[in-house]
């Protein structure tokens, strides 16, 4: 404001008013004000209030926490009664009672914050001094009398308010639970505490209507329900209501719309109170799926263990025989579940099943495995598994593995088309007998090749050399 025309506008008040610093030093004083304490404006500007009107008391602590209460709050504050004392004019060092009426107001800078204090003081000495003669019937002073007490009330009731709503003010506003109170049939916010104004990543709430704020709920029946609430007076929930926030974060919250009703039972506003229930909510889906994938691998697991009992168990081998084999089976299986469950069943290296399976040959020097990283997911990683557990235990009972000068080299690779090829290769002179067994093996090898994993498989051996070639189209 334009320092002419403020100086203006304060001499042209007609009752006293002052302007503090926020050191509590006088900025300006109007002639009302300067007639009001016995003081030029010129010993005023530029000296501090307490050291002009000192008050140690508990209406000079009253005097400092209310303008204290301006300049942290930046709001009006608002003393009904107070008793203070002041220089007697015409005297040396002597003062007089009087007694005032005060409201103190911010006057904010550019940038909103609080820069001066400016006080509109009354005094009201005269008709604090009428309650002495109240009982006189002839003074006829009974309305000014009141007007004194109830200001001493009303002080009093102020006080009392004022520490009890900012109590109650600050348990909403530090509360867990995301907490708004809404105005008007609008839906105007006139309150929001932390909570909420931390999940709307601190965006400025207040002043707002809630359709401005989030505009993305529209279709969601948040604000039908809000215009219900208003017009019903009856109270709505919502549980897990799936919300767009501004910033396009997907969310779910609870939701809880409360009437708010004047003394004549009007509804005046809506209390809202919310959860953040995301993360609940996610983490609901996350075992939906899992429970799902579970049921799936289960199904998945004991169709295998059934295809390999059925198969290892009547294929017209010794009956020690056939439970070896079927045990042996279940054990690649096991193997390859355990390897899946440490890397909570999201996917597992082919290298580590590999090795897993080939661990059981103490055959230091003579095995050989190369390839790149191929992570395998479920379904896969147990067909390669089982697919593997035949490769090395045929190399065990008549291949490369079963003759000390016998050599095995696994290579794989990634094509540029996709996919993975795998080639098996043993040498040492082994001859026809690398070749795994007619009967379950093969027919084993060639289903899971060929219908689990929707590849192919090439067998050669020769006198030389036994090689298995896999190719899978898509893994």
């Amino acid at each position: 404001m334009n320092r002419f025309s403020f100086t203006q506008l304060l001499t042209a008040l007609p009752s006293p008013h002052m302007v503090l610093d926020l050191k509590l030093n006088y900025v300006a004083a109007n002639p009302a004000y300067v007639a009001a304490v016995g003081r030029a404006e010129t010993d005023l500007v530029g000296r501090n209030l307490f050291d002009l009107f000192p008050n140690e008391g508990a209406e000079g602590r009253r005097l400092r926490e209310s303008i204290a209460r301006v300049i942290a709050t930046g709001r009006p504050d608002t003393l009904a009664y107070i008793h203070y004392r002041i220089p007697a004019a015409g005297t040396q060092g002597g003062f007089e009672d009087r007694y005032w009426s005060a409201v103190h107001s911010p006057l904010l800078d550019e940038d909103g914050q609080v820069a001066f204090v400016l006080q509109n003081t009354v005094d009201i000495t005269e008709l604090v001094r009428l309650r002495e003669v109240a009982a006189l019937p002839f003074q006829g002073s009974a309305a000014e009398v009141a007007l004194v007490e109830r200001a001493r009330e009303a002080e009093t009731a102020y006080s009392a308010s004022l520490s009890g709503s900012t109590d109650f003010r600050r348990l909403f506003q530090q509360s867990p639970s995301m907490v708004a109170v809404l105005q008007g049939a609008s839906h105007i916010v006139t309150f929001a505490n932390d909570t909420l104004q931390r999940f709307m990543d601190g965006r400025e709430l207040v002043g707002l209507p809630a359709r401005q704020i989030l505009p993305q709920a529209e279709q969601s029946g948040l604000f039908a329900a809000m215009d219900e609430v208003w017009q019903s007076g009856e109270a709505v929930a919502f549980e897990a209501q799936a919300l767009v926030l501004p910033n396009g974060r997907s969310s779910y919250v609870d939701v809880s719309l409360q009437p708010i009703r004047d003394t004549a039972g009007r509804t005046q506003g809506i209390f809202v109170q919310a959860a953040d229930r995301t993360e609940a909510v996610r983490a609901g889906e996350r075992q939906r799926l899992l429970l799902d994938e579970l049921n799936h691998r289960v199904k998945n697991t004991l169709s295998a263990v059934q295809s390999i009992a059925r198969q290892s168990l009547f294929g017209g081998k010794p009956l020690h025989l056939a439970r070896e084999t079927f045990e042996n089976r279940i054990r690649a299986l096991s193997l390859a579940h355990n390897a899946l469950s440490a890397r909570h069943w999201e996917a597992v290296d082919l290298s580590v099943i590999l090795e897993q399976e080939l661990a059981m040959h103490d055959s230091p020097g003579r095995i050989v495995c190369q390839g790149p990283h191929v992570l395998l997911d479920s379904k896969p990683a147990i067909a390669m598994a089982l697919v593997l557990h035949e490769l090395s235990s045929n190399a065990g009972k008549y291949g490369a593995l079963s003759r000390s000068d016998g050599q095995l080299v696994v290579e794989w690779r990634r094509p540029t088309d996709g996919g993975l090829e795998l080639i098996w290769r043993e040498t040492g002179g082994i001859g026809g007998q690398g070749q795994i067994e007619d009967g379950f093996g093969m027919r084993m090898l060639r289903r899971i090749v060929e219908g689990e994993l929707d590849g192919t498989l090439e067998i050669s051996a020769t006198d030389a050399q036994y090689i298995c070639r896999i190719k899978v189209r898509s893994i």
